[in-house]
């Protein structure tokens, strides 16, 4: 099996979140949402309905989210990437400035590839390692372009993100179970207090 390996930027545009002036007001005289950190998660990737209405403030032209995008929590103590599936009908979303927004632009790499592997360890050690600050940790925009990426064949990609569906679907099974025999145990309890 071959794999090659190259930096980030080599296979990738990237570009930072859009640079609000100051606080992020609610608007609803826009269709434009914006994603902020409260937003997303390894668990559920983008919570569109929390997403908050916003009016642009001309800063700069806004580079709109788009599917197959993926971004990057470029602040904060944990350094992890989503990808955007699907961005629902009518709406245009711009990323706040914690986030990089990474497109990729190589035909030899899937996004659902390149998010797993930016959540692995050999790339969290990366982060961790390039990170700077004490309190709030940051990776700037010329680290994570220096990220390597090792990029196996589109069927190993595949491969690899279907296991890595299947591990998710899995926990999440798991997890049901512990929450129902927790719910049983506690059952059982009260019921002797009867």
């Amino acid at each position: 099996m071959q794999i090659f390996m190259k930096m980030l930027h080599q296979i990738c545009r990237i570009a930072s979140g859009y640079p609000f002036r100051g606080r992020i007001e609610e608007s609803s005289d826009s269709n434009v949402k914006v994603v902020q950190m409260k937003d997303v998660s390894l668990d559920n990737p983008i919570n569109w309905s929390e997403c908050l209405t916003v009016e642009l403030n001309g800063r700069r032209a806004p580079d709109y989210l788009r599917s197959g995008d993926i971004l990057f929590v470029a602040r904060g103590n944990r350094n992890y990437a989503v990808q955007i599936d699907e961005i629902p009908d009518g709406i245009q979303a711009v990323a706040s400035p914690h986030f990089f927004v990474i497109g990729v632009q190589d035909t030899s790499l899937t996004p659902d590839f390149l998010t797993w592997f930016l959540n692995q360890t050999p790339c969290q050690n990366y982060f961790e390692q390039n990170a700077e600050g004490t309190m709030a940790k940051s990776i700037r925009r010329s680290v994570l372009e220096q990220t390597p990426i090792a990029i196996p064949s589109l069927q190993k990609q595949a491969a690899i993100v279907k296991l890595h569906k299947s591990h998710i679907q899995h926990n999440y099974v798991i997890q049901q179970l512990l929450a129902n025999s927790n719910q049983m145990m506690s059952a059982i309890a009260t019921d002797l207090m009867k």
